[in-house]
């Protein structure tokens, strides 16, 4: 029997790609998405589409009503650090108050099984790395707190009205989909591997490199890189898990390994074969020096660990989805 899941924010860029994993798997996907950060070109054409928001009740109760859903993949939250620290009602209101939404929704309609886009931003500065899923939590940005209240939201409602619930704290996505079908197009963009290829591209002056005096091996900020597809496989597999009768768990999502900035630059050069202009900023709030996931327990408990390790592998993947659709989705529509 084919089971039917509710992708909560299916048309950005993790979604997109759970989406289109979902579909190879053979599942029924419903995608929910306002549009408002997600792209509705990116979404799989096999896929059931319905715009709207998820803090809108009646939306709600319609999606509900229209498909039996199995299982909620929630990634709809804005995921800015820099913003939430400027604006921190902002995230409280739409990542908070959207997961109450969709939670209420799922009680009234007997949806019992979620699984959540959590991030290792929970974790704030660690205090030993790798950070393991029982390190203490302190998040550093308005954003990490938001998610941390969504998994503590979670874990409620499991106890008061039998949901069950995986929560998966990844660290930095990267990559984009084998032949640069849909990939990453975000504005403004503030991850680092689209931005290195901006400017190898010409699309910004220079990439921008927040800090050089941390304690790390060369002063910048060393972080852990997860191909996107890896990440789409590791959210089938917890939907799964939880369809298969699992219990409510976390599970960080990474590949073990730290690279610092400077180290991504040289590899986005090698990718690109070209140099990319940069200069060196003011630290930027809410960063921690070092963040590198402890990863063994998705691996004996969902049967995941990642598939492309090469971090060149992965820029490699990125470089041909923003070099072939320079301006990312606008009048690009994917040929499926």
């Amino acid at each position: 029997m084919k089971h039917t899941l509710l992708i909560l924010g299916g048309a950005g860029y993790i979604g997109s790609h759970t989406v289109a994993e979902l579909v190879g798997r053979g599942c029924e996907v419903v995608v929910a998405d306002n549009l408002e950060k997600g792209h509705r070109a990116a979404v799989h054409p096999k896929a059931a589409f319905r715009e709207g928001d998820i803090r809108d009740a009646t939306f709600m109760d319609a999606l509900f009503s229209e498909f039996g859903v199995d299982c909620v993949i929630h990634f709809a939250a804005y995921s800015l650090v820099g913003e939430s620290v400027s604006d921190p009602l902002k995230y409280y209101d739409n990542n908070v108050g959207g997961t109450r939404a969709a939670l209420s929704a799922m009680a009234k309609h007997g949806v019992r099984n979620i699984v959540f886009s959590s991030s290792a931003a929970v974790y704030g500065e660690p205090e030993e790395v790798p950070i393991p899923e029982g390190a203490r939590l302190h998040p550093q940005s308005p954003y990490g707190a938001s998610k941390l209240t969504m998994e503590q939201m979670m874990a409620w409602c499991a106890r008061a009205y039998g949901m069950r619930y995986v929560s998966l704290r990844y660290f930095n996505a990267c990559g984009a989909l084998p032949g640069g079908l849909i990939g990453e197009d975000h504005a403004p963009e503030t991850h680092l591997i689209p931005n290195a290829l901006y400017a190898a591209l010409g699309k910004s002056p220079a990439l921008e490199i927040y800090g050089d005096d941390y304690p790390t091996k060369d002063g910048t900020c060393v972080r852990d890189y997860i191909h996107v597809c890896d990440l789409a496989r590791a959210h089938a597999l917890a939907a799964q898990y939880l369809m298969d009768g699992g219990q409510s768990d976390i599970f960080n999502l990474g590949s073990g390994e730290g690279f610092t900035v400077k180290e991504i630059l040289l590899a986005a050069q090698e990718v690109a074969g070209r140099p990319i202009p940069h200069k060196f900023v003011g630290r930027r709030a809410g960063d921690p020096a070092k963040l590198v996931a402890s990863n063994g327990k998705a691996d004996r408990a969902l049967g995941f660990s990642p598939g492309i390790t090469s971090i060149r592998d992965m820029i490699a993947s990125a470089w041909a989805w923003h070099a072939g659709h320079p301006a990312g989705f606008a009048g690009y529509m994917p040929d499926w």
